[in-house]
């Protein structure tokens, strides 16, 4: 093996498309929280009596959450199997929006937009690296690309399902969902 080479454990194609499945599934509820507050800004800014600008600080706190946590969740969860945390950062992630879905206020919406984005780096870094290190050297950008689908997909069909849920059934019906 070469030093540019990643070490890792070559699974049986079926097993590594699961797991690739797994990861998509993920990237594709990261991306779809990530943007479906763009679509229910007038929805949360009516309901939480604040301007769409106001709101629109929520979307920068989710974007400095996930400056802040790549590093440090990368750091922290050095020690830990991978698969550990993906699974950590995710449920990080559901929380967040989970406790976005019931915000009260302006405060803790910024608050709990700022602790979703703290995963998000974090599992596509780690999810692109589990990716590539399951299958051999010569299909890991397809691996890779294959997980990276869930964020395409978000943006095409689980953002506008996000922003027509709430915009029928109220806003935090779409960050319930999420999670």
């Amino acid at each position: 093996m070469s030093i540019h080479q990643t070490p890792g454990h070559v699974l049986p194609a079926r097993s590594a498309a699961k797991m690739e499945a797994a990861m998509a599934v993920g990237a594709f509820a990261i991306g779809t929280g990530e943007f479906a507050i763009m679509g229910l800004m007038p929805d949360i800014a009516h309901n939480l009596n604040l301007s769409e600008p106001q709101v629109g600080h929520a979307i920068s706190a989710y974007a400095l959450g996930v400056m802040v946590g790549a590093p440090l969740l990368a750091i922290l969860g050095a020690k830990l199997l991978r698969k550990h945390m993906l699974l950590l950062l995710m449920g990080l992630y559901a929380l967040g929006n989970f406790a976005t879905a019931f915000t009260p206020t302006f405060g803790s919406l910024v608050a709990f937009r700022f602790i979703s984005g703290l995963p998000h780096g974090a599992y596509f870094g780690i999810a692109a690296v589990v990716a590539s290190s399951m299958v051999p050297s010569d299909k890991r950008a397809g691996a890779v690309a294959r997980v990276m689908m869930g964020l395409t997909l978000a943006m095409l069909l689980g953002n506008p399902i996000a922003t027509f849920l709430g915009q029928h059934f109220g806003w935090r019906s779409a960050f319930a969902l999420v999670s």
